[in-house]
């Protein structure tokens, strides 16, 4: 299946493979890092609205770009119709070639206070938020939602159809609803029917671990693209392997655990670069303890690396393993 660009207004995107927003991950280094791996399109981290009008110095880094991606979204949240418009000038402002609107987060303090998935519980105001945001900015705005708040409340075809008569100009929906958070499985026959009640793009997310799976979810579902996440996270090598399916190619075998590691220290280096020591050390510890999946003796290590404080010893502590791997036969862990 070689599937075709995606168009976002006038923006065409390819391969239609994108970056999921993800709080405290997908910062501009880590977009910068993951970008080459062959992803068409990059989502800041989703910022509050509500932050963004007093210019706090952490929210603005949050939107901030290296200018080597283009193009890229910023993901705004809030519940307010005027404050998210604002907001939206201001991302066009600092660069951003789409807006996206995050109806989608399940996260408590973000739905605490109505902000994310919480505003699928009231279409009304999804509708006033789309339209103010709309009515904004310059540049092409999108949607990422989930199905609705809870099973009993499926929404998400009638908030999609009111976002597309409003201006919306692709959708993204994650099969699951709010209250699910992240159990049980995405379903994607109910992907498959929003992308029947639309005109516009509709980009699939959720549950695509492998590339193969992608690619047929894809097909069967009838996206334009999909959305690729926490699947992504110790394994920038998905998004490889799913763009050369999408251009014709077998998708190529995953680098070597030494060689995993080594790009793991090339990240952490990055961010240590980017962010200073104090912030990046706790940061990369999710990070690592992803790229030390399947490695003799992970789970050791990722308690030892949860009590490193020091940058320099973190990074010692992986070469040494790289160093282990490569003198000692690989087994099984």
């Amino acid at each position: 299946m070689r599937p075709k660009p995606l168009r976002i207004g006038s923006i065409e995107i390819w391969p239609p493979l994108i970056l999921a927003p993800m709080s405290g991950v997908t910062n501009r280094t880590m977009r910068a890092l993951y970008r080459p791996f062959g992803l068409g399109l990059t989502v800041t981290e989703f910022v509050s609205s509500n932050a963004l009008q007093h210019g706090n110095r952490r929210t603005m880094e949050m939107i901030d770009q290296h200018g080597l991606e283009k193009p890229v979204a910023t993901q705004l949240w809030g519940d307010d119709p005027a404050t998210m418009a604002r907001a939206a000038k201001v991302v066009r402002e600092c660069g951003a070639d789409i807006v996206d609107i995050n109806f989608g987060c399940p996260a408590p303090k973000v739905t605490k206070t109505n902000g994310g998935s919480a505003c699928l519980r009231d279409p009304d105001r999804c509708e006033s938020i789309v339209r103010a945001v709309v009515a904004s900015v310059d540049c092409p705005v999108t949607v990422k939602m989930r199905l609705g708040w809870s099973e009993n409340a499926l929404v998400y075809l009638e908030v999609a159809q009111r976002a597309q008569r409003a201006g919306v100009q692709a959708v993204t929906l994650h099969a699951r609803t709010a209250k699910q958070f992240y159990r049980g499985e995405a379903d994607w026959a109910h992907i498959a029917r929003l992308k029947k009640g639309l005109d516009i793009p509709v980009i699939g997310n959720g549950d695509l671990d492998d590339p193969y799976l992608a690619i047929e979810r894809m097909r069967e579902s009838g996206v334009d693209a999909v959305m690729l996440g926490r699947a992504t996270l110790g394994n920038p090598w998905l998004i490889s392997q799913i763009r050369d399916l999408m251009e014709g190619r077998d998708a190529r075998a995953l680098p070597s655990a030494p060689d995993r590691l080594r790009f793991a220290i090339v990240h952490y280096r990055t961010m240590v670069e980017e962010l200073g020591e104090a912030r990046a050390v706790p940061q990369m510890r999710k990070h690592l303890a992803l790229y030390l999946k399947g490695i003799p003796g992970a789970a050791m290590l990722r308690e030892r690396i949860m009590r490193i404080e020091s940058a320099d010893e973190t990074i010692a502590t992986i070469e040494a393993t790289i160093s282990r791997l490569e003198s000692t036969p690989l087994v099984a862990a």
